[in-house]
């Protein structure tokens, strides 16, 4: 099958495209260099387009006929989107409607669609897939936008949809001196610097983390299985619901830090309690949890310790610079 990879120098992105290319696929990417190490995929070509390059979109697809798009491409920053928002909706919404835009004016016949848990905002956790989106920041309000538009132009056009709902997802690949995201990430790497966690608020906020490998199992369903059309699915573990702090507690375990958090003043809009359940895709696939959370901490921590510490990277705009942004980013205090 020809694959078509956004965001193939990124996290997800990255493992997905060397997935498919080992199971034999023919696999092409295409990534604007922000939000992965360039060395995250070497195997598969990878093209240097923006998805909101719509010229440069349409003369690859034209080219290259593809059967399946998964778009994972994504500024996928939650807290940055209150304080930078036409960066990241732009990224988020504009860069999937373009992408399915050339998707739908050259035939391809599936597209998955990466979106977040964002969609779900302050309901009561567990999430289910049911429930109505109720997003509470610029991100989420974006990734929501894209799935329906995703949703109506492919009804529209007969081509094959699916929507993947991945939840704090961390392991290898993993871009660790971003100060924006990935707090299992940030949290290894200034423990190894003999620094503490930075933690905003009361550190009281929960959170299920999955581990890369649990999200990667279920995509082989979501892109080639039949079960998945128009399906909407959470993807990753509903077991380790744990707070910040004791997310902290077992990085510093893993890492040997003896310190105790720095507490900053709390992030606009976070969501306190976020947790996706796992029961569809137990339903639909017989998911089980192949990494628990102790064990994908010393995975990603050995990932870490193999590339090396690097400064933290302050590179993305701050569009709202007020008392509201957090003094972590305009003073680049990680």
């Amino acid at each position: 099958m020809k694959i078509l990879v956004t965001g193939s120098l990124g996290f997800v992105g990255s493992h997905l495209a060397k997935r498919y290319y080992y199971q034999g696929h023919d696999v092409v990417g295409i990534d604007n260099g922000v939000g992965g190490y360039d060395d995250n995929l070497t195997e598969v070509q990878t093209y240097k387009i923006d998805c909101c390059d719509q010229s440069n979109l349409d003369l690859l697809f034209s080219k290259q006929k593809f059967d399946l798009v998964i778009h994972a491409a994504c500024t996928a920053y939650e807290g940055l989107s209150v304080v930078s928002p036409v960066f990241v909706t732009r990224n988020t919404y504009d860069a999937t409607v373009n992408v399915v835009t050339s998707s739908i004016k050259h035939n391809v016949k599936k597209f998955v669609y990466m979106s977040s848990m964002a969609r779900y905002g302050k309901q009561t956790p567990p999430f289910t897939e049911d429930m109505k989106p109720a997003p509470e920041d610029p991100y989420g309000i974006a990734k929501v936008a894209a799935e329906d538009t995703v949703k109506c132009l492919c009804d529209v056009n007969g081509i094959q949809w699916a929507i993947a709902v991945p939840h704090n997802i961390y392991g290898p690949n993993q871009i660790y001196n971003d100060p924006f995201r990935n707090v299992v990430s940030i949290f290894l790497h200034r423990n190894l610097q003999g620094k503490p966690p930075i933690i905003y608020g009361d550190g009281e906020q929960k959170r299920c983390f999955s581990y890369i490998d649990d999200t990667l199992q279920i995509f082989d369903e979501i892109c080639f299985g039949t079960k998945a059309n128009a399906e909407t699915f959470n993807i990753g573990p509903d077991e380790d619901y744990v707070t910040i702090n004791e997310l902290a507690k077992l990085c510093a375990n893993a890492t040997g830090y003896n310190g105790m958090p720095t507490y900053m003043k709390g992030r606009p809009k976070e969501v306190k309690y976020a947790t996706c359940s796992s029961d569809k895709i137990r339903k639909f696939f017989n998911y089980k949890t192949q990494v628990d959370l102790k064990q994908g901490i010393n995975n990603t921590l050995n990932y870490i310790k193999a590339r090396g510490i690097k400064k933290f990277n302050y590179s993305l705009p701050i569009e709202i610079d007020n008392e509201n942004t957090p003094q972590t980013w305009t003073k680049q205090l990680i």
